[in-house]
């Protein structure tokens, strides 16, 4: 069946902010340690402690912003305990994840060593849960400011002589939930306080991050918009994409059904109508859409993989996921006026992660590679796509760079038959020399990469494309995430 689709070039919408590709690291499970940290004394080849196989990959995939340390994690994390000589720092219990031994040899510098080798703007996510509003003005302090006090001088102690530069903090972490199960009227009033006290140090200026809800929570975006939207530059957003009935059978990730691949594919779809209700409620408050929806937690959320400790979320990593994280940027992309931020979970090995590791050894997930083929889309800005097709199957973005290159992505979901494209460039003002592509695809919907066969599924170039003056078609197999470049 031949699906017909118009690319409006003329019809021009808001600039991809570039941190919409943007990741998670918490001290959850193996992502921080093994995953990115494994120590200076290690075996395994590091710089200064963070593994290089890591870094190299996170580096090429041009990772514009990181969150840390959580998450929940964040609500009882006090930031003095990962300073100064790693051997004097405190040890703690993770209370929320698997209730294992935390050396806080990761911390504050360690994680901004991280972010300066991979090019990522850092995003901190401060402790509202069970901090207080000195130990989170403190930490500001520490962080940014160059003049004479006592956490620049602490800062300095500890070898670092000038201060970061931090555009991104966060006050506090679903503070509905793991980060105190409050109710949005004492947030509110919480977020005003603390953030008051998140100043801006010399040429420094943070970008302020309010916590906003979890899903369909409406009540607690109006309520935040309405009693602090003069107090916060953005609001969070966290959905996970769960195809189980419940937390406790959240199903597998590897073993699923025709039936399971459909229902999660659906349930990250959602995402669509969760950022379309809650940015109408921020626009009865922000017409002028200055607030910006960070959805800083998304991604699949699977059982753990069999005989792994449940606290430390670990799972595979198949096409159906990377599926999910076409559609999802698609939707982000689409929302490119009010969408600011999105942070998948996570990293390294924890939910929907780049990259996972067993020892020495280190892998691409599919997810890795779609994050890859979407880079192009970064700071480009958003064109319209009209979909002339019933097929439910299919889901694009598309975006034109100031080279005047046009990126058109394309997600084909089905599970059996190849899709016909045939796209109406509408508005497109010279004669396009060629069209190339790149696709990532499977034979069977549950395929993966594994440590003894690491390159089952990886990007490949797209064949089959024919461009006019004003047409493009193509055929795309099922179970596929596609990028075609315009030149």
């Amino acid at each position: 069946m031949r699906h017909k689709a118009i690319v409006q070039f003329d019809g021009e919408k808001a600039q991809i902010n570039r941190n919409i590709h943007g990741h998670f690291a918490e001290h959850l499970g193996r992502c921080i340690y093994e995953g990115i940290w494994v120590g200076e004394d290690s075996d395994i080849p590091n710089t200064k402690g963070i593994r290089n196989d890591v870094l190299q990959a996170l580096k090429d995939l041009e990772i514009p912003v990181l969150r840390w340390p959580g998450g929940c994690f964040a609500d009882e994390y006090h930031w003095k305990d990962g300073i100064g000589p790693r051997e004097g720092r405190k040890r703690m219990v993770n209370t929320h994840w698997g209730g294992v031994v935390e050396n806080n040899h990761f911390g504050t510098h360690e994680f901004f060593l991280l972010c300066e080798l991979i090019g990522a703007e850092p995003y901190v996510n401060g402790n509202v849960g069970s901090g207080t509003v000195q130990e989170m003005q403190e930490w500001v302090e520490y962080i940014t400011f160059d003049g004479e006090s006592p956490m620049a001088g602490l800062r300095r102690e500890n070898g670092q002589d000038q201060s970061w530069s931090l555009t991104y903090f966060g006050v506090g972490n679903e503070n509905w939930g793991c980060g105190g199960n409050m109710r949005p009227e004492y947030y509110a009033d919480l977020y005003r306080q603390f953030q008051t006290y998140v100043r801006n140090y010399g040429e420094n200026k943070i970008y302020k991050i309010a916590c906003g809800p979890n899903g369909d929570n409406y009540h607690w975006t109006e309520v935040l918009m309405r009693e602090a939207t003069p107090f916060m530059d953005a609001l969070t957003l966290h959905h996970y994409t769960i195809p189980g009935p419940s937390w406790q059978e959240k199903g597998s990730a590897t073993r699923f059904t025709e039936d399971e691949w459909y229902t999660t594919i659906e349930r990250a779809l959602y995402m669509d109508e969760l950022v379309t209700k809650h940015s109408t409620i921020m626009d009865k408050y922000d017409p002028e859409k200055k607030v910006g929806l960070i959805v800083d937690e998304w991604g699949t959320w699977f059982d753990v993989e069999p005989g792994t400790n449940p606290g430390f979320l670990y799972q595979q990593n198949t096409i159906r996921d990377a599926l999910v994280a076409g559609v999802t940027l698609n939707i982000f992309h689409n929302h490119s006026d009010r969408v600011q931020m999105a942070n998948i979970a996570q990293t390294v090995n924890v939910l929907q992660a780049m990259v996972l590791t067993e020892g020495d050894q280190m892998l691409l997930t599919p997810t890795y590679h779609v994050f890859d083929m979407y880079k192009v889309h970064k700071d480009a800005t958003a064109i319209h796509v009209q979909e002339n097709t019933d097929n439910k199957h299919l889901h694009l973005s598309a975006s034109k760079n100031q080279a005047g290159e046009v990126h058109l992505s394309i997600c084909h979901y089905g599970l059996e038959e190849a899709a016909e494209f045939e796209f109406e460039l509408r508005g497109w003002e010279k004669a396009a020399a060629h069209a190339t592509g790149t696709i990532l695809t499977a034979d069977s919907m549950n395929e993966h990469n594994t440590f003894e066969n690491p390159e089952v599924l990886k990007p490949t170039s797209l064949d089959g494309i024919n461009l006019t003056k004003d047409k493009l078609s193509v055929t795309i197999p099922p179970m596929s995430v596609a990028v075609i470049k315009l030149h």
